[in-house]
């Protein structure tokens, strides 16, 4: 047979490797790339590269990527030194259980012994020959096991990923791909930018870590761009046609955008280092065989909300890290209660406000200071469309859209990943309303710490530029514009890193009561971030004069004795407070007047509770 005449030839030079002497694991790779390709070739099948990744250290991806040049990917092989005689250690090692949870078709190989693992399990072994001849020896070693690394070989190429993911599986096998880009690649990445002295992800990191998020550590932002990288090309597979892979992504994002244009046009269009390319590239060969449409599709009939897009990304982050999920209080607020939060504020505008049109009457500014997917202002603005074009008709729809919910409607998120699907969320939302976003429009959702007044100054630097002109959109929004909406859900943290001066400085309002102090050795409570998220809308709500604020947070502050100041401070500002409280703290052991168990509306054991503040700036109230 041809394929024993190319085993042949393979064990030829691998001997002839291995007389040199000083022959290293990378001085065996020629020939078995040459040996993978030829023997696809005699196989007939079409189009099959073998691309090396000679590593310098023991992080990474595996040595050998096979594919077909453009975007299908076959699988991977990791090779160990021929004096490596006993594979079965190696097997179990911390690294190759890596490999082996991210990548599903993977050969590890001695060069002279294969064994297949698909998903993780082994699958096929074979062993061609005894590599002592051949480097103990000099001698060619006879061919062995030929039919075994013939069958081997053929499960190896046949491999295909599944095209019938269910939401689940999609989320499992995304998960374990950003897992590793967080870990394996990106953090390598950054550290050996930071020895040449720069480079792109290193520009980002230092522009994110000085100007957005104290404190953010080299893992915090791994994990912060594998995250984008992962949802944006998701949420771009969602807009995208058959045909998808890493490139796509870019057209996807408008011009005006352009924290994410930087990152995608590095991601769709640069010349990334290998690690980074293969590991992309192996996301969107996912992305591309699952049925994304059809999965969301699903959890919409499945009756999980009307955002199908936001829950399948709590999915992925049930997956991908749960404790950081439940660490960020980054939680799918259920639809009723986004729902009634967004009516009630509708209907009080009306009833109170002498706003007709509710959140669709003119000069009606809302902002969702914690926007997060941006789950509340999408409703509200479905909710201020359906009321203009039932008091007005259809032919003004799109100057609606353009003239008010693009105007006057904002939001901050601090987050990278969240703030990439909120864009992308909104282009899809804007078009099911009935308008296309331009190339020059954009939602006024801005990449910003909320509790930070401190803007970035004007820099060219890779990565600061973008979000130094993204800080400076934040800033006059904070600063300038009066709003009368704020609502959302918050985060609920209280280990807060938000500790900058100017909410420090607010929430010491929090901490008297009849302008004395509370007394109190550790008023720690009041440091969560909640907290913090009220405070600025009060402050944002007493700047404009007038305002309401909706919203659902941990309701500790309700009863606790360390909030008498904060609720007395509330009381002041505001001339009504509106609280429905939801209970369902399992802390406290809370039940329900039956006896049943109180459930929280969220899957976490703090309650919760909405609360409606109104200020109606008639001099009531200071």
């Amino acid at each position: 047979m041809a394929e024993k005449a190319l085993f042949r030839d393979y064990l030829a030079r691998l001997t002839a490797v291995a007389a040199q002497g000083d022959a290293r694991e990378e001085s065996f790779y020629a020939p078995l790339a040459d040996l993978v390709s030829a023997w696809a070739q005699a196989t007939k099948l079409e189009a099959v590269h073998v691309t090396t990744l000679p590593k310098s250290t023991e992080a990474g991806n595996p040595d050998f990527r096979v594919w077909d040049g453009q975007q299908h990917i076959i699988g991977y092989i990791e090779a160990k030194a021929p004096t490596v005689e006993n594979l079965e250690p190696i097997a179990e090692s911390e690294q190759l259980q890596r490999y082996r949870r991210t990548f599903p078709n993977l050969i590890l190989t001695n060069f002279f012994e294969f064994r297949l693992y698909r998903d993780g399990a082994l699958v096929a072994a074979a062993r061609l020959a005894r590599p002592f001849v051949a480097t103990k020896l000099g001698a060619r070693p006879p061919i062995e096991q030929a039919d075994e690394l013939q069958t081997l070989l053929q499960q190896f190429f046949a491999f295909s990923l599944p095209r019938a993911y269910n939401a689940e599986e999609l989320a499992v096998a995304l998960a374990v791909r950003t897992r590793f880009l967080r870990d394996q690649v990106v953090a390598e990445e950054l550290a050996q930018e930071q020895t040449r002295g720069g480079g792109h992800l290193l520009g980002f990191y230092e522009a994110f870590r000085k100007h957005l998020i104290a404190g953010l550590t080299m893992e915090d932002f791994a994990d912060l761009y594998a995250q984008t990288l992962t949802y944006g090309l998701f949420a771009a597979r969602v807009r995208a046609g058959e045909t998808f892979t890493r490139r796509a992504a870019f057209d996807s994002i408008p011009h005006t955008i352009g924290i994410l244009r930087d990152v995608f046009r590095f991601i769709s269009l640069g010349d990334l280092p290998k690690p980074l390319e293969w590991i992309v590239d192996d996301l969107a060969e996912v992305l591309a065989v699952a049925d994304v449409k059809g999965i969301l599709h699903q959890f919409f009939h499945e009756g999980k909300g009307a955002d199908p897009i936001v829950h399948f990304y709590e999915t992925f982050l049930a997956q991908y890290d749960p404790e950081e999920r439940e660490r960020r209080g980054v939680y799918y607020t259920p639809e009723p209660v986004v729902s009634y939060i967004v009516r009630s504020l509708h209907q009080i505008l009306q009833q109170r406000f002498g706003r007709p049109d509710g959140l669709a009457s003119p000069g009606v500014t809302l902002l969702d200071p914690a926007a997060g997917t941006m789950t509340f202002v999408a409703r509200a603005a479905q909710v201020a469309v359906e009321e203009f074009v039932s008091k007005y008709g259809e032919a003004g729809r799109k100057e609606f859209i353009r003239d008010h919910i693009l105007k006057n409607f904002y939001a901050f998120e601090l987050m990278m990943a969240p703030y990439a699907v909120g864009h992308l969320k909104m282009g899809f939302f804007l078009e099911e309303l009935g308008y296309t976003l331009g190339p020059d429009d954009r939602f006024k959702l801005y990449l910003t710490n909320t509790l930070e007044m401190e803007e970035l100054a004007e820099s060219q630097l890779p990565g600061f530029a973008s979000l130094a002109h993204e800080s400076h959109q934040a800033g006059e929004v904070k600063r300038d514009v009066p709003i009368l909406v704020i609502l959302g859900n918050p985060p609920y943290f209280g280990h807060s890193a938000n500790k900058g001066p100017w909410i420090r400085g607010l929430i010491e309002d929090y901490k008297q009561v009849d302008g004395k102090p509370l007394g109190e050795k550790n008023p720690k409570w009041l440091q969560d971030d909640y907290v913090k998220f009220l405070r600025f809308a009060e402050w944002k709500i007493a700047q404009a004069g007038q305002g309401v604020v909706g919203m659902i947070t941990n309701h500790g502050y309700l009863d606790n004795p360390t909030f008498r100041g904060m609720r007395q401070h509330l009381m002041t500002t505001f001339d009504e407070i509106y609280v429905l409280d939801l209970h369902g703290n399992s802390l406290k052991k809370e039940i329900c007047p039956d006896g049943s168990p109180d459930e929280n509306v969220f899957d976490i054991r703090q309650g919760v509770a909405i609360a409606f503040f109104i200020r109606y700036g008639d001099g009531r109230k200071g």
